[in-house]
């Protein structure tokens, strides 16, 4: 059955430029788009506002948060992950990489047993079409954890799996680097003690030097042999780059300095940056201002990481604060991500793609998501 819709009185914003006009849609996809406004009947009146692409989402926590929202609280699945769901949609995100941690690096973490729910719960979901917008996988594997193979290994056939980023948390280099700031932030998120900290220092350098090597090497291997994206997560040095490169990885993912930005432009990959970073002006660990290596078009993509709702505000703070057009600003949050996970039929408004679209009034404080399309259906 034929489903057609008309999205009308709209700024409608394209690879590049913003075109006043009307959106034709029919049976999921965009079949024109005019300028000028219609006089359907059935037309719906955007009243001026903006139309955008749907967002895409490459790496975002939250679906843990819902799942574990206290300590010791571990919440049903599948009501976890609509909540998630209805969460992304009324952001404006109609794709999103639901990032699964494989591994972990603090004690008493609850997410070895919630990656195979997780997993479990997300498929049947898509099965009943229980979604309102479209649910993919990205992996996180923890190269230094013992048990990331062992974990990794029942899911290497999930078709689901797009995307998988090799991680290295162990302190003293990458994300926590800083020793001190590695102390301080779990002595205030978890109330460790200095001796808590020591232990976890120790055993974390000695779980990477048995088995952050040997792991990767299995890891790339498998992951090529089945195609994966890969992306190398909190580069620091320009060396942590060069062997990204040197095996294939095509993302960096939250690269902490502006070093490795630089070293994975030369080097022909993505670089994706945190939108809360943008949003908050600085990063949560110390590291490098995202907005300032945007300045320097050092960032490809962005992600919401922890705060969905981010990666709206961040598009649109970098129009505003780096005078840059909004076509521009929103690609790296639609395009950018659609064209580096090889999504080619969505991330811009364009005949023929996915009728993947989010109305949005831009207010004093920020962008408004007014209603989110996903597929040609209305979802928010």
């Amino acid at each position: 059955m034929s489903t057609e819709q008309i999205l009308t009185n709209a700024a409608i914003v394209t690879r590049n430029e913003v075109l006043h006009g009307t959106v034709h849609l029919r049976d999921g996809r965009i079949q024109d788009i005019d300028s000028g406004r219609s006089s359907h009947p059935a037309a719906v009146d955007c009243d001026g506002d903006y139309l955008i692409p749907g967002l895409i989402e490459i790496h975002t926590d939250n679906v843990e948060k819902h799942l574990l929202p206290r300590p010791g609280v571990v919440w049903p699945a599948m009501a976890a992950l609509l909540a998630h769901d209805s969460e992304v949609a009324a952001a404006g995100i109609t794709t999103v990489f639901d990032a699964l941690a494989v591994g972990e690096y603090t004690q008493k973490s609850r997410r070895r047993e919630m990656l195979k729910v997780a997993v479990e719960a997300i498929r049947e979901a898509r099965r009943q079409s229980l979604f309102r917008v479209d649910h993919l996988l990205h992996m996180r594997l923890e190269l230094a954890d013992p048990q990331v193979i062992d974990l990794f290994e029942p899911h290497l056939g999930e078709t689901l799996v797009r995307l998988v980023s090799l991680m290295d948390h162990t302190p003293g280099q990458r994300q926590w680097r800083d020793i001190e700031h590695f102390a301080r932030f779990y002595k205030g998120k978890h109330g460790w003690t200095d001796a808590q900290v020591t232990e976890r220092l120790a055993e974390a350098r000695e779980h990477q030097a048995r088995y952050a090597e040997p792991n990767r090497h299995y890891l790339l291997n498998e992951c090529k042999a089945r195609g994966f994206i890969i992306a190398s997560h909190d580069d620091t040095t320009a060396e942590h780059v060069a062997e990204a490169a040197a095996d294939g990885i095509t993302i960096s993912e939250f690269p902490t300095t502006r070093e490795a930005a630089q070293a994975a432009r030369d080097h022909g990959m993505a670089v994706v940056m945190g939108a809360p970073n943008v949003v908050r002006g600085q990063s949560h660990s110390g590291n490098v201002s995202a907005t300032e290596l945007a300045g320097d078009r050092l960032v490809d993509g962005l992600s919401s990481d922890y705060v969905p709702a981010s990666l709206l505000f961040a598009a649109f703070h970098l129009h505003r604060s780096l005078d840059r057009p909004i076509w521009e600003s929103l690609a790296i949050v639609t395009a950018n991500p659609a064209r580096m996970l090889g999504l080619e039929d969505r991330g811009e408004i364009a005949i023929g793609k996915r009728a993947d679209l989010v109305r949005v009034k831009e207010a004093t404080h920020g962008p408004v998501v007014r209603s989110t399309w996903c597929g040609g259906e209305r979802v928010v």
